[in-house]
């Protein structure tokens, strides 16, 4: 099946003749136009000439005050010195008409007595060249009239109520669910919806109905667009893809037809696929805060009425992409409009590692390349991360003059996505140097050291773009969806680390931990106002979370004794997880200095010779997992 894309049909219904109303309209309005400019050019050209008689032309010449003359056939033009004097603004010629017969003799005359002739006209062409302007002028302005009203009649004000759809086909799209990885829930959601295009009867034997409409709801980058691609690869019917922001205009009421026009196209080729990427551009809710009447309202109420308008055993699906849908007006998404809410949520393990399966799929990889090792070090990551990964690494690759990817190129483009690239030309002093190395090594070492840490894969004191001095990777053993009290606790300690090192060593405070400061207490007081792990206020939840697929942040909604409470319950948390970061290292000082002179040494050392001190000095250590804590230092 080919579709034109943008196609629209312009032929009426009434048996493919157009309406003569249209044509006349174009005639009466190209005439009055004509007229006008044909009056007004007479009315110019009549204000350039004095009308006089031939006698007193006549006169002019025998006094002999003329300047200058043309003979146009039957008139004759003449300038007489005194205008002529005159400044050419403000000279005025004198015109009359002209008996037949005389003109050449005329003109000898003249001649003889030294008056200028410009021209003699002995022929009458004037009636011709008066009807071919006309003629040409005519159609030069039909045409121009007969776009115009094409325009006002068809698509509204000069086409922008036209829709801005464009049909994508299998050919076009290019995207299947093979495609599509990490998103197993949302591809068998819509699976269904292909199927059923595809094979109808089976469905409405049982009398079921196909869902009107579908709204895939994710953060970004998590492949809403991909899938909607995707289905239209999979189903093979005609997809309309729009943008919200595109019904969108300044002029009130050009959203709404191009809300119509983009129905009126999907009727004419059902079954089909409309797809509306960030709907919550036009589907925002309601409300009169600014008044009522506005284009954004006439959109969305017109967008309301054309999905409740068609008939869904034709076979037209709308799905729609959005990451806010909490400001979604309630109406937009009530069952008979949006059937079906799919949630496209970011990837667990095996997801990520089918995503990056994917995405390497025409990469060339060494033979040391392990995805597995990669997908556990990404956690949190969506797909649009992770492609963006791979194609750091194969950049890489070819800046290193190889022919394939290896690991060490992913491990480094995950690190160049976190702290940057390295800085070569930032050079420390011995002094900053020292206060990095144990400052990282602060945090490794409580890592190392605690109950329900993450391993340790990576400490270096290597400046990185990001603006970080250094950094310490931890690396999760297994992905987990619930942390306790304990591994968050642990956490805390961990992100303090660095500047309990700092103060335990050289007794100063510095800028490096700012970074880990603004997270541990972001983390506390997610621990006292959101998880109900906070003495003072038990069970009570004073904070709710907004955009939750935005990375929203908690917003206290609370009195001011109780906000004024969370404040100190989150100091008091830091500040026990810093006495015992304190503690930690303090008791096994020797042990951090001897990390401290390696690190200093090497710049960069792995997890597994980290660990290696710790065993040689048999410190001892309790495997269990906990949350990330990479290191980021202004």
């Amino acid at each position: 099946m080919e579709q034109n894309r943008n196609r629209k049909d312009d032929t009426p219904k009434n048996g493919g003749k157009r309406p003569k109303g249209n044509i006349w309209t174009t005639l009466i309005i190209t005439v009055a136009i004509v007229l006008i400019l044909s009056s007004l050019f007479s009315a110019i050209s009549s204000s350039h000439y004095t009308e006089t008689t031939y006698s007193h032309f006549l006169n002019a010449m025998e006094t002999g005050n003329l300047a200058e003359v043309e003979f146009q056939y039957d008139r004759v033009l003449y300038l007489t010195k005194e205008a002529a004097a005159l400044p050419p603004a403000q000279q005025k010629a004198c015109v009359t008409g002209l008996p037949a017969g005389n003109v050449m003799e005329l003109a000898g005359k003249l001649d003889a007595m030294g008056v200028k002739v410009n021209q003699v006209i002995t022929e009458d062409n004037s009636i011709i060249m008066m009807i071919l302007s006309y003629v040409i002028t005519f159609a030069i302005f039909f045409l121009l009239v007969r776009t115009v009203t094409k325009r006002f009649s068809g698509d509204g004000m000069m086409g922008m109520g036209a829709s801005k759809a464009k049909v994508y086909m299998e050919k076009q799209t290019g995207v299947t669910f093979q495609d599509v990885a990490g998103q197993d829930e949302a591809k068998e959601s819509l699976q269904e919806i292909i199927d059923f295009l595809h094979n109808p009867k089976k469905y409405t034997d049982i009398g079921a109905k196909l869902p009107k409409g579908a709204l895939l709801v994710g953060s970004p980058g998590t492949g809403k667009t991909l899938l909607a691609k995707a289905v239209a690869g999979e189903a093979n019917v005609p997809f309309f893809s729009i943008s919200g922001s595109d019904f969108v205009e300044m002029f009130v009421g050009v959203g709404a037809s191009r809300v119509r026009d983009l129905f009126q196209q999907a009727a004419k080729v059902a079954p089909c696929i409309v797809f509306i990427d960030e709907i919550d551009a036009v589907g925002r809710s309601r409300d009169n805060k600014f008044g009522s009447n506005t284009e954004q309202e006439q959109t969305l109420n017109q967008l309301l009425g054309e999905i409740d308008g068609f008939d869904s055993s034709k076979g037209i699906v709308c799905l729609a992409a959005t990451n806010r849908p909490e400001i979604l007006d309630k109406a937009l998404l009530r069952p008979g409009r949006f059937d079906r809410r799919i949630i496209v949520d970011r990837p667990n393990l095996q997801g990520r590692l089918d995503t990056l399966k994917v995405h390497t799929r025409k990469i060339k990889l060494a033979e040391d390349v392990d995805l597995k090792k990669i997908a556990q070090a990404t956690a949190g990551a969506v797909g649009a991360d992770l492609a963006n990964l791979v194609n750091e690494a194969a950049l890489r690759a070819v800046r290193q003059g190889r022919k394939a990817v290896n690991q060490d190129d992913l491990l480094v483009s995950f690190e160049m996505v976190i702290a940057g690239t390295e800085k070569k030309n930032t050079v420390l002093t011995d002094t900053e140097k020292r206060l990095v190395a144990y400052h990282e090594v602060g945090h490794a070492l409580i890592a190392a050291l605690e109950r329900h840490a993450q391993p340790v894969s990576k400490i270096t004191i290597v400046p990185h773009t990001s603006g970080a001095l250094g950094y310490t990777m931890q690396m999760p053993e297994e992905e987990k969806y619930l942390q306790t009290a304990d591994e968050l606790m642990t956490e805390l300690r961990t992100l303090v680390g660095g500047r309990a090192a700092e103060q335990i060593v050289f007794g100063v405070q510095t800028t490096g931990a700012s970074n880990d400061i603004q997270r541990a207490t972001a983390l506390a007081r997610n621990m006292v106002s959101l998880y109900g792990m906070s003495d003072a206020l038990g069970l009570m939840a004073p904070a709710s979370v907004n955009h939750q697929y935005l990375e929203g942040q908690a917003y206290l909604d609370c009195s001011q004794e109780t906000s004024a409470l969370v404040d100190q319950e989150v100091k008091k948390l830091l500040e026990r997880c810093y006495e015992d970061a304190k503690a930690i290292l303090s008791s096994n000082r020797e042990l951090l200095d001897e990390i401290a002179q390696y690190l200093l040494a090497k710049e960069t050392i792995s997890g597994d010779e980290l660990m290696a001190y710790v065993h040689a000095k048999d410190k001892p250590t309790e495997d269990g997992p906990c949350a990330d804590t990479e290191d980021f230092e202004e």
